[in-house]
C-alpha cells in the first residue's frame, strides 16, 4: 500500500502531461490554419476553378455591362424588357465608344446575324447560327440581341426596324427553346439601335463570325444587322 500513492500520482501526472500535450498540439493546429489559409483542400479549389469567369470580365468591362442591365430591365424585377437608343444613352450613361467596347471582346463567343437592307426577316443561315449560339451558353447568364439599322433613311423609320430585327431573333428564340425554358425571356437582353447610334466599321465583317459566309459585307451590310451572344461574367 505505501507504493499506491506515488504510483498513483505518477499516472496522474502522466494523464495530465498527454491532455496537456493534445490541447497543445491542437492550439498548435488551429494556429496554423489561421496563419495559412490559402492551403485548401484541392477538391475545393477546383469546384471554385469551375465557375471561372472568361477574361473579358474585367472591372471596366462589367460596369459597363451592369448599367446596361439596370437600364434595360434585366435585373430581374422589371416589367420592361429591352432598351432603345434613348434608354442606353441616358438611363446607362453610356457614350458610343463604351457601347462598342462592351461587344468587342465577345468576337469569339458572338455572331452578326445579317439582313437583307429594309428587312427585318431572318434568312436561313441567320437561323443556324442563332441556333449554335444559343445552345451554346456554358452556363452563361444573360443572352444579348443587339439589332441596328442602315445609316440611310429617315431615323423613325430605321429604329422601327431595328426594333422588328430584335423582335425576329427573340420571336425565333420562344417558337424554338420555350418549351425546353419557359423563363427564356429573363435570360434575352434586347437592344434596337438606330443610325443615331454608335456605326461599326466593315472590321466586325472579319473580326466575327457572321451569317453570309462567302457574301460581300460591309460598312452598310454590318449596321443592319443584330449582334448576338452570351455574357459570361458574374455580377
Amino acid at each position: 500500500m505505501k507504493h499506491a500513492l506515488p504510483l498513483g500520482l505518477l499516472a496522474g501526472a502522466v494523464s495530465l502531461g498527454s491532455a496537456l500535450g493534445f490541447v497543445h498540439s491542437e492550439v498548435r493546429a488551429a494556429s496554423k490554419r489561421l496563419a495559412e489559409p490559402a492551403r485548401k483542400d484541392p477538391a475545393l479549389q477546383a469546384a471554385v476553378a469551375d465557375h471561372t469567369e472568361a477574361p473579358y470580365c474585367t472591372p471596366q468591362f462589367k460596369a459597363v455591362l451592369q448599367r446596361v442591365i439596370n437600364a434595360c430591365g434585366l435585373g430581374g424585377q422589371e416589367s420592361r424588357r429591352g432598351c432603345q437608343p434613348a434608354d442606353v444613352k441616358t438611363l446607362a450613361s453610356i457614350s458610343d465608344d463604351d457601347f462598342n467596347a462592351l461587344f468587342t471582346p465577345l468576337a469569339q463567343r458572338g455572331a452578326i446575324l445579317l439582313f437583307d437592307d429594309a428587312s427585318e426577316k431572318l434568312d436561313e443561315g441567320a437561323k443556324k447560327l442563332l441556333a449554335e449560339r444559343w445552345e451554346d451558353r456554358r452556363g452563361a447568364r444573360y443572352f444579348f440581341v443587339v439589332a441596328r439599322a442602315s445609316r440611310t433613311g429617315a431615323a423613325d423609320m430605321n429604329r422601327a426596324l431595328s426594333h422588328k430585327r430584335a423582335n425576329s431573333v427573340e420571336i425565333f428564340l420562344q417558337d424554338h427553346y420555350k418549351s425546353q425554358d419557359p423563363e427564356i425571356d429573363k435570360k434575352l437582353g434586347m437592344l434596337w439601335l438606330g443610325k443615331e447610334f454608335a456605326q461599326l466599321s466593315k472590321g466586325y465583317c472579319t473580326d466575327w463570325t457572321h451569317s453570309r459566309p462567302g457574301k460581300p459585307c460591309n460598312d452598310e451590310a454590318i449596321n443592319r444587322s443584330a449582334f448576338i451572344s452570351w455574357v459570361d461574367c458574374r455580377l
